[in-house]
């Protein structure tokens, strides 16, 4: 990516996932990467509960499962679905606005993110604790919003970015 800093460009040539917050006026904005795109996806849920949680030491008490499929938004013109990359910023989205509704509507937050493919759709467990079990450190988020919004491979794998609206 663009503006990666030596050891972030060092951790991804060695195949390592990651994530961090940029500056954003009024908003949050989250970048991750991964060799694959399950760790891409994983590593932009966690960079964005940190950036309002301190998720440490915190057990799971829950697991919720999501399943992102084609049909989770089609992606536009030329849409080719899980075997090509266009529209993924539409599961990207999509995941991101899970963890937004179940904050909201069960007080939970992902405490671990595992995503793997299944039969061309991916498969994402969200291990979820209480809200009230975590340190608030931030301004929760309230939506994702979809301008600027990306998710794609690139030359050490996949690489996302979404404003977080809070």
């Amino acid at each position: 990516m663009v503006g990666d800093t030596d050891d972030d460009r060092r951790a991804r040539r060695a195949g390592e996932g990651g994530h961090r917050a940029v500056p954003h006026t009024a908003d949050t904005r989250i970048e991750a990467w991964g060799p694959s795109l399950e760790r891409c996806l994983a590593e932009a849920v966690t960079a964005m509960v940190e950036c309002f949680a301190d998720t440490s030491g915190v057990h799971p008490t829950a697991v919720r499962r999501l399943r992102l499929t084609e049909e989770d938004g089609q992606g536009g013109e030329g849409y080719q679905g899980y075997q090509g990359y266009q529209g993924y910023e539409d599961r990207l989205a999509v995941l991101l606005d899970e963890v937004i509704f179940r904050l909201e509507v069960d007080g939970e937050v992902p405490v671990d993110v595992e995503a793997e493919r299944a039969d061309g759709d991916l498969d994402v467990r969200l291990s979820m604790a209480d809200v009230a079990s975590v340190q608030v450190v931030g301004a929760v988020p309230k939506a994702v919003s979809w301008n600027e919004l990306r998710l794609a491979p690139d030359a050490y794998g996949w690489s996302c970015a979404a404003t977080v609206d809070v």
